[in-house]
């Protein structure tokens, strides 16, 4: 027996339920009895549900699965329906278009994002915590920075673009920043071009001897044995 090609079969008409179940509701509407095709229309909602199970945890989901099986039927399924029949225009509605946010973004090199923090820590009362937030946006700064340009930004260039964004709200003192190193980027470069994320501890890196030497490094022997 010669198969059936797919391009010789008739069009599916919502892909996501697949051709058998299309095929079941071209029976259905074959059925003469209208309380048969009634009966048979609630058992295939109920086999829908089982085969997709995420379609029944929504809300709308018993409507949307009736609106579905009108679909399919090409609105032509005299049925006992438990909700009103779909409009026929919705097949041809497109969906609304979505606008494009319009806000300028002043400073590109940083994102939008640094601004809205900018405008969080405005919102701070207490002095110590806008003295954090603004050691956090330093950082961020000087990190966005570095991967955009992959050049360092001076601390006195931060400073600035922060007490610009909050008008002169959020300010500290560059001898401290500096000093402190309280801008320090958040990941730091690695030799090569990789970036590393800052190790906790401030103490020696791993793999360095106590001495302050050179970094050990176990070299590999081809022919030593694995038992020595």
């Amino acid at each position: 027996m010669i198969g059936e090609y797919n391009s010789q079969r008739p069009h599916i008409i919502l892909k996501e339920y697949g051709r058998n179940i299309q095929n079941l509701v071209e029976y259905i509407r074959s059925v003469p009895d209208k309380e048969k095709r009634t009966e048979l229309a609630y058992t295939l909602i109920e086999l829908i549900k089982l085969l997709n199970p995420t379609v029944r945890e929504s809300a709308e989901n018993p409507q949307r699965l009736w609106d579905d099986l009108m679909i399919i039927a090409d609105f032509n399924l005299d049925v006992n329906n438990p909700f009103n029949l779909p409009d026929r225009d919705i097949l041809s509605k497109r969906p609304k278009k979505v606008p494009y946010p319009q806000t300028d973004v002043r400073y590109k090199h940083y994102g939008k994002n640094i601004e809205r923090l900018v405008q969080e820590a405005m919102k701070k009362e207490d002095p110590k915590e806008r003295e954090e937030l603004i050691i956090y946006l330093g950082r961020l700064m000087k990190t966005f920075y570095g991967n955009w340009n992959k050049e360092t930004l001076d601390d006195s260039v931060i400073l600035k673009d922060i007490a610009q964004m909050s008008k002169g709200q959020l300010t500290m003192s560059l001898e401290k920043v500096r000093e402190e190193n309280l801008f320090d980027p958040l990941y730091r470069e690695r030799s090569g071009g990789q970036q590393q994320r800052p190790q906790g501890g401030g103490g020696r890196h791993q793999g360095q001897r106590q001495g302050g030497g050179r970094p050990f490094k176990k070299r590999f022997n081809p022919h030593r044995r694995r038992d020595q």
